[in-house]
């Protein structure tokens, strides 16, 4: 039987983050003058390394300038989600039911570690990931598949043996583009918006593991 493995992503999947990074991010423009919308939002950034969407919106910038800015805008976001940080519901109990059954598993991320360690802490998480990829292993954010494939080479699985949970389009499209079978979580995107997945979730309540495993098999 075929043994397959699971890659989360880490915002809008583990955590419910991305209204608090929307929030932190258009504080984060406004004060360096620059006003973002919705469009932007969705264009420019979701998915995407601090690399990529600073200067993507403000343009070519020092590799000095970037890394600062990048954890400016992450500090401001962990200071507004530190208090409501909690799991995305269900995933306490998928992950122990991932132990049970001794899923492999990773974490792929464009995140920063900082925001790894803080959403692991802050959720209680840490014991059920021992692998973890964040931005430092990313030269291409989303939607390129490089995280992805990563990730699948780490927990020594061809990518098609892999499904990766993702609420971000562009992450999705980076899934796929793997060759790995992709599980929407409608957190960030509404379930129509997720069409091109091959199976949509709301949250980890309303299948396991195994029922997970079985529908894409």
């Amino acid at each position: 039987m075929k043994s397959f493995a699971f890659i989360f992503d880490m915002d809008g999947v583990i955590v419910d983050s991305n209204p608090y990074h929307k929030i932190a991010l258009r504080q984060f423009c406004q004060q360096h003058g620059y006003p973002l919308s919705e469009a932007q939002l969705r264009e420019k950034i979701y998915g995407r390394t601090n690399k990529e969407w600073i200067t993507n919106v403000f343009g070519p910038l020092p590799p000095e300038t970037v890394s600062q800015y990048a954890e400016e805008k992450e500090a401001l976001y962990r200071e507004l989600f530190k208090n409501d940080i909690a799991p995305v519901a269900g995933l306490p109990a998928f992950l122990e039911q991932m132990n049970a059954q001794a899923i492999a598993r990773a974490i792929g991320t464009s995140a920063p570690r900082s925001n790894v360690d803080f959403t692991l802490a802050g959720t209680g998480l840490q014991r059920f990931f021992s692998i973890i990829l964040d931005d430092r292993f990313v030269t291409h954010g989303k939607p390129h598949p490089e995280i992805y494939l990563k990730c699948a080479e780490a927990l020594e699985r061809t990518p098609a043996d892999c499904i990766v949970f993702e609420d971000s389009l562009s992450g999705v499209e980076a899934g796929k583009r793997a060759g790995c079978r992709v599980v929407g979580i409608s957190t960030t995107h509404t379930a129509e918006e997720l069409k091109d997945t091959d199976l949509v979730m709301p949250d980890f309540t309303s299948l396991t593991p195994a029922e997970v495993i079985a529908r894409l098999r």
